[in-house]
C-alpha cells in the first residue's frame, strides 16, 4: 500500500492535524493499493492560514515572475506527463495509453495556455481613450479554494490552478478523494518547480469534511469547484453567509442533433464520443436526436458502434473503455441502465445490466444505447456518467431545438449537418455555453463553462484569468 497521507502546506509536506484513514480504490481490480488521509477543519485553517500569509507578497508579484515561473512548472510536468498518466489511469480507471495522452496531456495542454494567455493580458487598462484620467486594474481576488473532480483530475487541477496563479492569488486545493494521488503528485510538481511556500497548498478530504469547510470559511476569498450541479448547490448555500465569489462548472446532458444531412460517420463518431473515459464527462452527447428520415438506420450504426466498443482492464495496452471509478458509480449507473428498462420502458438496443461478459469483478459496464426514448425519461433527463446513450427521433429543426433546451442542463450541445446555414442557426438557438458542429473541437483557450444547472462560470483562456480577478476602477488617475 502506499502511504499519501500527507498535505502538502506552506512549501513542505506535513502529517496531517485531524484526519482520518481512506483507502484508494483501484476499480480494475476493485483493491486498495494507497491510503490518504481526509483532512479536518485544523487542516483546513493551517492550508488557509498559510495561502493568506502568502497573498500579502505573491499579490505583488509581477507579470514576468508568473511566466517565468509558469513556464518552470510546464517544464516540470513534461518531463513527469508519463509518471501522471500512470497514476490517473490506476486511480480512476482510464485506460493507460488514453492516461498518458488525453488525461495527463490535459495538463501540458492548458498549462501552456495559460501562459500564452498572460503574455498578453493587461492587468492596467486605460477606461476609453478619451478619459486618461480613469484607469481599470485587474487585481488578485486573493485566497482561493480550488474543489476538483475525479473524472478529469489533471484537466480541472490545470485550469484552476493556473490562472489562480498567474493572477497573483494563493489557493488551497482539495482534489476528489477517489482520484487524489494525481493531485499529490502535482503538488510535488509544483514544489520542484519552486513555487513559493504558502501559494499552493494542497489537502486531500471529502465534500462534507473539508470541502464544507472550505466553502464555508471567512478567509476565502472564491471557491471554485467543478463536481456535480447537487454539490454545486450546496457548495453555494454554504458560501453564502461569507459572500465569497463562487464559480461552478456541473453537470451536462449534452444533445448531438444528427439531421438527415448529416456526414456518413455522424451517429458512429457520436456514439464513441459519449462513451470516452467511460462515459465519465460532463460535455458527453449522451442524448442523441435523429432527424426521423434517417432514424432507423442510426439506431442501427450505434448498435454497431456500441457492439464493437471494447472493454478492458485499465492497465492494458490498446483503445478500449476501462472501468467507472467506483462501486457508488457502478450502482448508480446499473440503477439508471435498470430505470431506463423497466420504469421508463425505453427500446434496449445494446448493452444493458450486469458486467461485460468474461468479467467477474472490476466497476466495469456494458455499453448501452436506448432507442425510441422520449425526453421526459429518468435516462434523458439524469446525467448517468456512464458508457449509456439515449436516441429519439425528430421532424423539424425547430422540435430538434426544442427538445435540445428542454433540460435543467446547459453545457454542451452538439450539431452534425452538412448545412452550414442550418448549422449557425441552430447553434445561435441553444441554450448552452458551448456548441460543436460536425466533430470539430472548440480551440485552445477558448471559454469553458456552462449555462442553467451546468454552471457560471468559465474557465480557459482570457476568460479564465478574469474569473480569478477583481475588477478595480479608479478615477483622477495621474499621468504626470
Amino acid at each position: 500500500m502506499l502511504d499519501k497521507r500527507n498535505f502538502y502546506i506552506n512549501g513542505a509536506w506535513v502529517a496531517p492535524q485531524a484526519g482520518t484513514d481512506f483507502d484508494v480504490i483501484n476499480p480494475s481490480t476493485e483493491e486498495p493499493y494507497a491510503v490518504i488521509s481526509l483532512g479536518g477543519q485544523a487542516d483546513t485553517d493551517a492550508a488557509i492560514f498559510a495561502a493568506k500569509e502568502a497573498f500579502k507578497s505573491w499579490a505583488q508579484s509581477s507579470k514576468s515572475e508568473r511566466i517565468e515561473l509558469m513556464e518552470s512548472i510546464l517544464e516540470v510536468y513534461m518531463r513527469r506527463s508519463d509518471e501522471m498518466g500512470e497514476t490517473i489511469s490506476q486511480e480512476m480507471g482510464a485506460p493507460i495509453d488514453m492516461s498518458r495522452t488525453s488525461q495527463s496531456g490535459t495538463g501540458s495542454y492548458h498549462i501552456q495556455g495559460f501562459i500564452e494567455s498572460l503574455k498578453s493580458f493587461e492587468f492596467e487598462r486605460d477606461l476609453r481613450p478619451d478619459t486618461p484620467n480613469d484607469k481599470i486594474i485587474y487585481e488578485p481576488i486573493g485566497v482561493c479554494g480550488l474543489i476538483t473532480p475525479w473524472n478529469w483530475p489533471m484537466n480541472q487541477i490545470a485550469l484552476k490552478v493556473m490562472p489562480a496563479l498567474a493572477t497573483g492569488c494563493t489557493m488551497v486545493l482539495k482534489p476528489s478523494e477517489q482520484s487524489p494521488l494525481s493531485g499529490v503528485l502535482f503538488a510535488d510538481i509544483l514544489h520542484e518547480a519552486g513555487v513559493p511556500a504558502g501559494v499552493f497548498n494542497m489537502l486531500n478530504g471529502d465534500g462534507p469534511g473539508v470541502g464544507s469547510s472550505l466553502s464555508a470559511h471567512k478567509d476565502l476569498d472564491m471557491i471554485s469547484f467543478t463536481g456535480s450541479s447537487r454539490a454545486g448547490t450546496l457548495i453555494s448555500k454554504s458560501a453564502a453567509d461569507t459572500i465569497k465569489r463562487v464559480s461552478l462548472e456541473l453537470g451536462g446532458k449534452g444533445a448531438n442533433i444528427i439531421f438527415a444531412d448529416a456526414g456518413e460517420n455522424a451517429v458512429a463518431q457520436g456514439v464513441a464520443r459519449c462513451f470516452n473515459n467511460t462515459g465519465q464527462s460532463c460535455n458527453a452527447p449522451t442524448r442523441m436526436l435523429v432527424e426521423r428520415s434517417r432514424y432507423d438506420q442510426a439506431v442501427q450504426e450505434a448498435v454497431a458502434q456500441a457492439e464493437k466498443t471494447a472493454v478492458n482492464l485499465a492497465d492494458r495496452d490498446g483503445k478500449h473503455i476501462g472501468p467507472l471509478v467506483s462501486k457508488m458509480q457502478y450502482d448508480k449507473v446499473q440503477g439508471l441502465i435498470e430505470a431506463g428498462i423497466k420504469e421508463d420502458g425505453a427500446k434496449l438496443v445494446a448493452g444493458g445490466i450486469g458486467r461485460p461478459e468474461g468479467m467477474n469483478r472490476g466497476y466495469f459496464v456494458r455499453p448501452t444505447v436506448f432507442a425510441d426514448c422520449t425526453n421526459d425519461m429518468r435516462i434523458m433527463r439524469e446525467e448517468i456518467f456512464g458508457p449509456v446513450l439515449g436516441m429519439m427521433p425528430f421532424d423539424t429543426e425547430e422540435e430538434a431545438i426544442a427538445i435540445a433546451n428542454d433540460t435543467d442542463y446547459g453545457l454542451t450541445n452538439y450539431i452534425q449537418t452538412t448545412n452550414g446555414e442550418k448549422a449557425r442557426r441552430v447553434a445561435r438557438q441553444l441554450r448552452s455555453g458551448m456548441v460543436d458542429i460536425n466533430g470539430k473541437a472548440r480551440s485552445a483557450r477558448s471559454p469553458f463553462g456552462g449555462m442553467k444547472q451546468s454552471g457560471n462560470g468559465r474557465e480557459g483562456g482570457v476568460w479564465g484569468l478574469e474569473e480569478f480577478c477583481e475588477v478595480k476602477a479608479i478615477g483622477g488617475w495621474p499621468n504626470d
